[in-house]
This record gives structure tokens, C-alpha cells and sequence, in this order.
């Protein structure tokens, strides 16, 4: 009992000496070892009761004690369904992350965070082991309740405390997933629903897992369950399955290809079959579910997916009625604000580039009388400064993905600007902007200005068009141009925020637009007022964002100023700047801009992420805009801080310059295929080049035989033919006389086979002995005495198989014999023929050069004057081949050499220059 005591204050710690009674220690170790020892069934039974009981009160001492107990009792007593429910529930209350209230008892107190730590702590200990969990994922097989239902309880406390780990430990087990899975189709509903809890708690933030629920028909049991529980009318079963949903599908572009491909996205359509025109009240639980339901189809068209996973979910979705489902809910009365706002962001992001849903919003009227249009009665929430902020923030963020990428609608909003087609007796977006713009309230002035900003976004057509936009701003006063009314509210010193809003529109007014540039520096306080902004030393956040701004400005009116105007030239604002700003100053100012947190805040996502007024600052687009032309803008406005030209280039030499590297680009693809094909031919050449060098090889050594051959067989003709041929003729004695070194090579030769005879003659003595060692050892074979004396039966086998194998051996020896005599034959002729050579060359007499002139020694001369000729017709294919190799060497030398000349000399400039038209 010392060892589980021990066992606690190892795993846990030492508890206090008033937490943990002796008593229940020892009261624990008995009924442990009642589980362990007894071999009644009813004992063990009786054990793990007592432990269950005692189990919520003193975790630590049962779980650190009885542990390995119980695990026992589920892989030794499983048959037994009563003593597997006490032992599961026992390991549940132990890995509980919450504090049982008998654990409070007695004045003690047990912070959240502590049992929370008791659990996973136990927790870690159980999953060490995987055997533990595939125990449990086989548990889930038994269909008994007292079961499967504690088996699931105590996976989500598993999950709960230890998901990375428990999460792995699933994915390794063969149909782990498959077996949970299987629980969504018990007829009992506790079980059904406490799976999902599983399955929520498994899925979280594992993509692999993510996959393979989504696969084992997840979606199909998703849906079955919200039918049957009502949809939006649903209870708390109705939010377990659409969070289940949300898990499997956010971040997972597999998934929501999927749910796409699987026909899911038109099952979406009923969730939002509501009773728009009942009076009856909105339930906390029915809010919360389309709260659910909205984020669902959020998820599916969020910017921040793959742009063809989002058309294609958008193009569903107008085709199977869902686009036009959620606008009724969204001009439906009666709607609470929160579900209002969560629609509007759906509905923009299924329309967000999506040219057939941006036309079908646009066509849409709200039902009031007289029908407006739905874009204007959502542009009069937004400028009323009685509306919630995160409405108007919504509103903002709809209109924003109704224009993006939407030339047909910008140019719609900047129509109903214009004064030949203001109607006097409707309300237009445009009046609502411009009473935005020009309001007293501060935010609406921002929103105004950042919604007239995105008609304009990459339109220089419509930022023309602007330009003839006439305000009246008091009666009998002439009216003045949109542009001068901007420039003078922010003369006037307004809030901040007004300041921050109309600084951005007139950003994107004046970027890439040179008529726009010119009409702004016709205005005569404008640059002044740009120039004494940025010159002043503020040291609040937001003024020095003003600051930046009226810098980018004035970089724009210097980048895209192309000098048509009188007041101001390109020249001009640069000698300007310098003068009364100076260009470390302009930089620092302009370089801030990047470096504010709310300008990496509004970069990352279009949405509009502020909950208050005072979060509002920057716009997404005006931040790629700014991005985009930062750079450039600080090269026209400093070029000497930039170590470039402030001469802004045109595009017809961008054009010519991608006509160039386009040129390059086909010459480098040409030349590279050249060189590939010289090198095909290269190695063809080396092939051909080996198998001629084999050839000639393979002559060499025929010759070399062929030599040795015809050189043995007429020297021995010439030394055996006696001197009867003395007379021969004059013209062959002076050829005589030139043979004494092809002697002395016949004689080498002589010597050469004489040693090849010996080596021979070696080898048979060698096998010689070889067999008479053989032929001994059988023999002593044939004279062993046969030692097997058993029964009769035996003995006669053994005789008849045994005269079998003498008769055999003795047949093998005749044969040995024979061999021997053969080789013994063969000896005798090689040392005679030794003996004859021997004796040949001892009796070679000095002038045996007169005598060795025969026909067959012409023959052979003339045959060895045939190889040669054949040699050096292969040496000199060899050589021509060398050549031909050395050639296209030389010619891949001089490809290379051009594309490190066109890659080097050529493009260096052109690619410098090149990027900074890219910047």
C-alpha cells in the first residue's frame, strides 16, 4: 500500500494532510485490491461501485491508485455490462475538467482551473497508451446503453483536456472515425446528441480529420437531424450540428468542394423558409441557429478562400434560390438588429465579384411605398448616425462588394450625381452620399467618403466624370465642383475623422487619373494647404496619419502630373517639396502610413473589423491602393533619396519593353532547345565513338592471336625444313637482309608458347592429383565396415543399397581410371612437344634468316599488312569522329556563351527597369 501512496505524490504531488483523510486512502486501497484479488464476479462488481461513489469526492486518490484497475476490469470483465458501466463512469469523474460540488464540501474549495488540471493530468496518464483508447473506440461496438453512453462521455472528457493528442491516437486506429460516426444513427437520442458534442470537440482544428467525417456522410447525417428537430425552430441539437458543420467546413477548401459537388448548398434554401410577416416573436435559441446558418454560408463565399471555390459557391447559389431567400430576410421587418447585420455580410460576400448576383442586388426593391431600390434603402441606414454603428459598418461593407469589380454599377452610383439626371422627387444613391459627406456627424462623413471612394476604384473613366458633379451649398450662392467642396472641408479643421475619410477619396480620385491631378491643382489653396500639413510637427496618432496622407497626395499629383496645367508642374512640386518639407521629411511622413497597426488591420481582410467609431481609420482598398503606389510616388516626389529619375515613364515604353524581354524570352527558348539537341547529338557521337573503340579493340586482339597463331606454325616450318632451298633468287636475297627483326619477333614468340606449353602441362599434373586423391578417398570408403546391426529387415536394406553403391563407386573409379590415363595421354604429348620446341630453339643456327623465306611467311605478311591498312581506316574514322565531337563542343560552348550574354549584358538594365515599372 506504501507503493500507491507513493504512486499519488510521484504523479500529483503532495496532497495536503487536511484534503485527503487517511481514512478514504486506506478505505480506497482495500476496495482496490478487493477489485484486483477477488474471483467472484460480484465482488469485483460490488468494488467498483464503492470507487464510482468515492470517485467524485477523492479523484486524485482513485484515479492515481485504481487506474490501471479499471482498465483491467474493461479488457477482463467486458462481458459483463453492470462492472464496465462502474468502471467507465468511475474514469469519467476522474478526467472531469469541471469541480464536482462534492468536492467543495467540508468548507474546501477547488478552483476551476486545478480540476481542470487534475483531468488533463489524468488524461495524459490514460493516453500514454494507445491499447487505452482502441479499448474504448471497441467499447462503442456494444449496444448496451449503460455502455456506449459513459464510453462517449468519457472520450469528450478526453478531447476536452487533451485534444492534439487524443486527436492523433483516433487517426491511427483502424475505423475509429467509422465507429464514432456510427453513434449519429442511435435511435437513442442522448447518445446522438452527445456524439455530436464528440465529434465537434474531434474536428477542431485537425484538416485530416476534418476530411474523413466529412467523407463518412457527416453532411448527410447533419441535415437528417436539423429536419427532424425543425430547422431554425430546433433546440440546442439544431446549434451542436451547424457548429459541427462549421468545423468541417472553415479553412478546409477540400471540404467545401465537397459540400459544393455533393448538392448540399441547395438543402441550405430551407433553413431560410421563414414566416417573414408573422408578429410572432424571435426565441433566443431561433436567433442563435440562424446566427449559425448565416456563418455557414459565410464560410463557403469568404474572400479569404480560393477564388474558384467562391464563384462557383456563388453561382449555386443564385441558381437554387438562396441569394434571393436571404435578401427577403434582409429587407423583411421585424428582424432583430444582430440577425440583420449577420445577413447583410452574407449576402455582400455571395455578391463580392460576382457580376449576375451584383445585377440581381442591384434590380431588387425593398417593399415600401413607393418600391425603392434595396442599394438605397441600405445607404439610408448608413448615413442616419441613429442606426447601431456595426449596421452601418455592414451597410458600408454591402456596398463596397456591390461595386468591386462592378464597372456597370460605379457607373450607375456616379449617374445619379450628375445634374441632368437628379430627379428632384425620388431619393438617389447619390444624394445620400453627398448628404453624407457634408453632415455633421463625423462617421457618416467617413462612410460617405469610402463608399464614393470604391465607385472610382481602378474606373479613370468615372473619376472623369465626377469631376462635372456641382454642389449648391447655399442659396443664391453659385454652385461649385464636388472636388472644391472636399478641399474645403479640409481647410476648415474638421474632426479627424472627416479629415481621414475625404483624404482617402481624393487619393483615389487623383491616382492614375492626370485630368483629375490637373483640376486639383487648379484649386488655389490645395497644395498649400498639402504643404503646410506635412511640414507641421504633430504628435497625435491620428494627426500623423493626416499627415501621411497629405503626402501620398502630393506624390500622386507629382507622379501623375503630365503638365497640361499652368500652377503647378511635375518640376514644380518637387522643388517645392524640397524647399518647404525637405525630402527626409516627406519620406518619414509618408513611410508611416505602413507602420499604424489599424493600416495592417484594414490590409488583411475587406470586412470591416471595427466595433466603434474611434476603430475607424483606413479602408481595404484605399490600403492596396496605397501599397500599390507607395513606391513610385516617393521616386516622383524624392528621386535623389531614391537614386532614380522622377520622369515618369509612359506606357508605350512599358510596352516596348515587354515587347523586348518578350523577344529575349523566345530567343533564350530557342537557343536552349538548340543546345539540348547538340547535346543529343553529343552523346550520340560518344556512343557511336565507344562502339567503333570496341570494335577496333576487339581487331586488335583477333590480330594479336592471329599473329601468335601463324608465328608459332611457320617458325617451326622454317626450323624444321632442312637447308635443301639454297638457291634462290638475287631479288630475294636483298629482301633477306631486311628480316633479322622479324626473326627475333618469331623467336619471341617461340618463347611465348614455350611458356604457355608449361603452364599446361602445370594444370594437368594439378588435376592429375586431383583425382587420384579422389579415387583414394573412395577407396577407404569401399573398405569401411558396415556398423549397423539392427533388426533383419534393416540389415538386408542396408546390404542390398550398400553392393548398390560399391557397384556404383567401383564404376566411378573405372571412370577416374580413365581420365587419369587420358590426362596422363595428354601430359606425355605436351612434354613432347616442350622437348621439340626446346630443342628448336637450341638448334637454331645463326643464318636461319636465308632459310626462312617461304611461301607461307609471305602469306602471313600479307595478311598482317591487311590488318594494318584495316587499323588505320579505324583510326582514322576515330579521329574524324573526335573532330565531329570537338565541333559541337565548340558550338555548345558559343550557345552558352550567348545565353550568359543575353541573360547578363541584355537583361540587367532592362530588368531593372522592369521592376521598378512593376513597383
Amino acid at each position: 500500500m506504501d507503493l500507491f501512496r507513493s504512486v499519488t505524490q510521484t504523479v500529483l504531488g503532495s496532497p495536503q494532510p487536511d484534503h485527503q483523510p487517511s481514512g478514504a486512502a486506506d478505505t480506497v486501497e482495500r476496495l482496490i485490491d478487493r477489485v484486483q484479488s477477488s474471483t467472484l464476479l460480484e465482488d469485483r462488481r460490488d468494488g467498483c461501485r464503492a470507487l464510482k461513489a468515492m470517485s467524485r469526492k477523492y479523484r486524485v486518490l482513485v484515479g492515481a491508485h485504481g487506474m490501471d484497475t479499471l482498465l483491467q476490469v474493461l479488457e477482463a470483465d467486458r462481458s459483463d455490462h453492470e462492472i464496465v458501466n462502474y468502471a467507465l463512469e468511475t474514469l469519467v469523474n476522474v478526467t472531469a475538467p469541471e469541480v464536482f460540488s462534492e468536492e467543495c464540501e467540508e468548507g474546501e474549495f477547488v478552483p476551476t482551473g486545478q480540476a481542470s488540471e487534475l483531468g488533463g493530468q489524468f488524461t495524459e496518464i490514460f493516453t500514454k497508451r494507445q491499447e487505452n483508447i482502441s479499448l474504448l473506440v471497441n467499447l462503442l461496438d456494444e449496444f448496451d446503453f449503460r455502455v456506449r453512453y459513459p464510453t462517449i462521455k468519457l472520450m469528450t472528457n478526453l478531447l476536452k483536456n487533451r485534444p492534439k493528442e487524443l486527436q492523433e491516437v483516433i487517426l491511427v486506429i483502424p475505423s475509429g472515425v467509422s465507429k464514432l460516426m456510427d453513434q449519429l444513427s442511435d435511435s437513442r437520442e442522448v447518445i446522438r446528441n452527445d456524439t455530436l458534442l464528440l465529434l465537434t470537440q474531434l474536428t477542431k482544428s485537425n484538416t485530416n480529420l476534418q476530411k474523413i467525417v466529412a467523407f463518412e456522410n457527416a453532411y448527410d447525417h447533419m441535415f437528417e437531424i436539423i429536419r427532424e428537430e425543425g430547422y431554425t425552430d430546433g433546440g440546442v441539437v439544431v446549434e451542436d450540428c451547424l457548429i459541427l458543420m462549421l468545423n468541417l467546413l472553415r479553412n478546409n477548401p477540400s471540404n467545401q468542394t465537397f459540400f459544393k459537388e455533393g448538392s448540399y448548398i441547395q438543402r441550405l434554401t430551407s433553413f431560410f423558409s421563414l414566416p417573414l410577416d408573422s408578429k410572432e416573436g424571435w426565441s433566443a435559441q431561433k436567433v442563435t441557429n440562424i446566427h449559425y446558418m448565416l456563418q455557414l454560408v459565410q464560410t463557403l463565399v469568404a474572400p479569404q478562400n480560393s477564388a474558384q471555390v467562391v464563384t462557383s459557391c456563388q453561382k449555386v447559389m443564385n441558381q437554387c434560390g438562396l441569394l434571393q431567400a436571404l435578401s427577403s430576410l434582409l429587407m423583411a421587418s421585424g428582424v432583430p438588429v444582430d440577425i440583420l447585420t449577420d445577413t447583410i455580410i452574407t449576402v455582400s460576400d455571395m455578391i463580392r465579384g460576382s457580376q449576375p448576383n451584383q445585377e440581381f442586388f442591384s434590380n431588387m426593391m425593398a417593399p415600401s411605398s413607393p418600391p425603392r431600390p434595396a442599394i438605397v434603402v441600405l445607404l439610408m441606414s448608413m448615413v442616419n448616425d441613429k442606426q447601431p454603428f456595426v449596421l452601418r459598418c455592414a451597410v458600408l461593407y454591402c456596398f463596397q462588394c456591390f461595386l468591386y469589380r462592378n464597372q456597370t454599377g460605379q457607373s450607375q452610383i456616379i449617374q445619379t450625381l450628375l445634374p441632368q439626371t437628379a430627379d428632384a422627387n425620388s431619393v438617389t444613391a447619390g444624394q445620400l452620399l453627398c448628404s453624407g459627406l457634408f453632415s455633421p456627424d463625423a462617421v457618416s462623413n467617413w462612410f460617405a467618403a469610402v463608399a464614393l471612394s470604391h465607385s472610382l476604384v481602378e474606373n479613370v473613366e468615372q473619376k472623369e466624370h465626377m469631376l462635372r458633379v456641382q454642389l449648391a451649398t447655399s442659396v443664391g450662392s453659385p454652385p461649385v465642383s464636388l472636388m472644391q467642396q472636399c478641399t474645403s472641408i479640409l481647410q476648415a479643421g474638421t474632426k479627424v475623422l472627416t479629415r481621414l475619410g475625404i483624404l482617402m477619396l481624393l487619393s483615389t480620385w487623383l491616382a492614375h487619373c492626370p485630368v483629375s491631378v490637373q483640376t486639383f491643382l487648379n484649386i488655389p489653396s490645395a497644395v498649400p494647404y498639402l504643404t503646410a500639413h506635412v511640414s507641421a510637427n504633430e504628435h497625435d496618432e491620428l494627426e500623423r496619419v493626416c499627415q501621411g496622407l497629405c503626402a501620398f497626395m502630393l506624390g500622386l499629383c507629382a507622379q501623375f502630373n503630365d503638365g497640361s496645367g499652368g500652377n503647378f508642374s511635375q518640376e514644380g512640386l518637387i522643388q517645392l517639396v524640397s524647399d518647404r518639407i525637405g525630402a527626409e521629411n516627406f519620406g518619414d511622413k509618408l513611410s508611416s502610413i505602413s507602420r499604424i497597426e489599424a493600416y495592417l488591420k484594414a490590409a488583411k481582410s475587406p470586412q470591416l473589423s471595427a466595433k466603434q467609431p474611434s476603430d475607424l481609420v483606413f479602408d481595404h482598398e484605399f490600403c492596396r491602393l496605397f501599397k500599390t503606389l507607395e513606391g513610385s510616388s516617393l521616386r516622383a516626389v524624392t528621386p535623389q533619396l531614391m537614386n532614380g529619375s522622377a520622369t515618369e515613364v509612359s506606357s508605350a515604353e512599358v510596352i516596348k519593353y515587354k515587347d523586348i524581354i518578350r523577344d529575349q524570352d523566345l530567343e533564350l527558348c530557342e537557343m536552349r532547345e538548340s543546345m539540348a539537341k547538340f547535346q543529343k547529338q553529343m552523346e550520340e557521337m560518344c556512343g557511336e565513338k565507344n562502339q567503333l573503340m570496341a570494335q577496333i579493340q576487339q581487331l586488335h586482339d583477333e590480330n594479336t592471336v592471329f599473329k601468335a597463331q601463324h608465328g608459332i606454325s611457320t617458325s617451326a616450318s622454317v626450323l624444321a625444313t632442312e637447308p635443301s632451298h639454297s638457291e634462290t633468287s638475287k631479288g630475294t636475297d636483298t629482301s633477306t637482309d631486311a628480316q633479322p627483326e622479324a626473326q627475333n619477333q618469331q623467336f619471341a614468340l617461340l618463347q611465348q608458347q614455350l611458356s604457355e606449353m608449361t603452364s599446361w602441362r602445370d594444370y594437368y599434373y594439378y588435376e592429375m592429383v586431383k583425382k587420384e586423391t579422389e579415387l583414394s578417398t573412395l577407396q577407404q570408403q569401399l573398405q569401411q565396415p558396415n556398423q549397423h546391426t539392427t533388426e533383419k529387415q534393416e540389415v538386408e536394406t542396408q546390404q542390398s543399397s550398400s553392393s548398390n553403391t560399391i557397384e556404383s563407386k567401383s564404376s566411378d573409379v573405372q571412370t577416374l581410371c580413365k581420365q587419369l590415363e587420358d590426362l596422363q595421354l595428354v601430359l606425355h604429348n605436351k612434354d613432347w612437344e616442350i622437348q621439340q620446341l626446346k630443342e628448336n630453339v637450341k638448334s637454331k643456327p645463326e643464318d636461319t634468316a636465308d632459310e626462312a623465306k617461304n611461301t607461307k611467311t609471305m602469306e602471313l605478311q600479307t595478311e598482317l599488312d591487311q590488318m594494318k591498312v584495316l587499323s588505320n581506316k579505324l583510326k582514322e574514322e576515330n579521329v574524324s569522329m573526335d573532330t565531329q565531337l570537338q565541333e559541337a563542343l565548340s558550338q555548345i560552348e558559343d550557345l552558352q556563351k550567348r545565353l550568359s550574354a543575353a541573360s547578363n549584358s541584355d537583361d540587367q538594365s532592362d530588368a531593372k527597369r522592369c521592376k521598378e515599372l512593376e513597383a
